[in-house]
């Protein structure tokens, strides 16, 4: 471990956070100082030889105070980053070496960009979205906040996912398309228009099966 990096916490102790933890040692940028998580029963046990210290009042005690939200769910993601940030805590983003980041993308704060994932040239992504193992963003795409690339999909240019959304695996979302906030797109489903916000969707070419949030 470099002590010289800048020390971080992990929110969240699961197996996405084990992704994680493998992503900020390779890129790096930081160092895991800690983990901490709300399930009291992980207080005090170890992720891949990081302390597992609690949750958020064991956190507010100490002096570190960047890091990153290694929650799966978008919503729980989301509110733990906004009280996070409310609470004088600055996010960080991860960002593993094999992933390919074309010019002029921009990603907020607290988002994670997965091995072997594509973002092409133009595209915005909002803070603390996850682009998932091998994903593929292609140019001029617009991802809300709290959004999930899941693994193997594929955006094609110009499209816009709304905040909360997640796109299943292996998805394919076609060109110029605009999918609403907290949508469900079904594992290996075929977008061939645009969705509503709410709503679950499936299939090739996928159709709505469910109105109403996520």
């Amino acid at each position: 471990m470099n002590n010289e990096l800048k020390p971080i916490f992990m929110f969240g102790a699961s197996g996405h956070s084990k992704v994680v933890i493998d992503i900020i040692e390779k890129q790096g940028a930081y160092r895991v100082a800690f983990l901490a998580d709300d399930n009291i029963g992980l207080k005090g046990s170890d992720l891949y030889n990081y302390r597992i210290i609690g949750g958020r009042d064991e956190l507010l005690t100490g002096d570190i105070r960047q890091g990153i939200v290694t929650i799966g769910s978008n919503s729980t993601r989301d509110r733990v980053a906004a009280w996070l940030t409310a609470h004088g805590c600055e996010l960080v983003s991860a960002i593993h070496p094999s992933a390919q980041i074309g010019r002029d993308v921009c990603m907020g704060r607290g988002s994670v960009v997965m091995p072997g994932a594509i973002i092409n040239s133009g595209t915005r992504i909002g803070g603390n979205a996850i682009v998932n193992t091998r994903a593929s963003v292609d140019h001029d795409c617009t991802i809300g906040e709290a959004v999930h690339i899941a693994p193997g999909s594929t955006l094609c240019g110009n499209v816009v996912v709304g905040s909360g959304t997640l796109i299943g695996a292996g998805a394919t979302i076609i060109p110029n398309l605009r999918i609403g906030s907290n949508t469900v797109v079904g594992a290996g489903a075929t977008v061939t228009g645009d969705l509503p916000s709410n709503c679950t969707a499936v299939g090739t070419p996928a159709r709505i099966i469910k109105q109403g949030g996520q």
